[in-house]
């Protein structure tokens, strides 16, 4: 789940539960930046994530983080990898949100956006060699893309909830059925492998995990966006990545 306010302040929350080798675990982060500065923290506790209507509701008090996702998008779910060993369920709960949320002692309101996703493959034998992914939120529309490159390959967009073709995907330009999404200023918000920025604080986890995961190489920006529908043109901001599987 993320939020972005009118300024671009910007919070990303992540909500895991692990099962593997008979080990149950869960993990919980937030990558934040506000006013141009970057953290992040982690925790093992478990947090509460409950769905109410068109609301969800979080809370982490390990990471000293609450908040409510009101839906103001659409839901959308597709099956993005069926394989021998497993598959990757991709549910959007929320394409776009209307978030308030507090952090410490901060609070946060802007539009953000939802979503689950189920990995029943290990992530270190995923037939992938690049993954990038995105959202765009205004009031007016919302954007979600994925491309999957590799050994298995797929691509698709979400265009205010429906799913359109994906014709081409950068860091500078999103061109699907319906619309053509252009980004500008962006800023860096995490950069570099999973080894060095992810699971250092995932100890207890990282013990049971190849030393291969550790070498996956990911790119997190958020950006300012405009959308052009033809018709119309809408602002909004970005939050998107690119991950190398090497």
């Amino acid at each position: 789940m993320d939020c972005v306010t009118a300024s671009g302040d910007t919070a990303i929350l992540y909500s895991a539960h692990f099962g593997w080798r008979g080990v149950a675990l869960h993990y919980n982060s937030l990558l934040c930046c506000v006013a141009g500065q970057t953290e992040s923290r982690s925790s093992m506790r478990q947090a509460q994530v409950r769905e109410e209507g068109a609301q969800i509701e979080y809370s982490a008090p390990g990471l000293k983080v609450k908040g409510a996702w009101q839906q103001c998008g659409n839901m959308f779910r597709a099956m993005v990898y069926e394989g021998s060993e497993g598959v990757v369920a991709w549910n959007c709960l929320q394409t776009g949100s209307d978030v308030t949320l507090r952090i410490g002692e901060m609070d946060m309101h802007g539009l953000g956006y939802a979503e689950c996703l189920t990995v029943t493959v290990p992530p270190w034998r995923l037939p992938m060699k690049t993954l990038r992914w995105g959202r765009f939120v205004s009031r007016e529309h919302s954007l979600i893309w994925i491309d999957w490159q590799g050994e298995y390959s797929t691509s698709l967009a979400v265009f205010d909830g429906r799913r359109s073709a994906l014709r081409k995907a950068s860091e500078e330009e999103i061109a699907a059925e319906g619309a053509t999404l252009r980004m500008s200023e962006s800023l860096p918000l995490r950069s570099g492998r999973l080894g060095d920025t992810v699971l250092p604080s995932m100890q207890r986890l990282k013990k049971l995990l190849p030393g291969s995961l550790g070498a996956i190489e990911e790119h997190k920006w958020r950006s300012r966006g405009v959308l052009d529908c033809g018709e119309q043109t809408t602002e909004g901001w970005v939050i998107h990545e690119v991950v190398h599987w090497n």
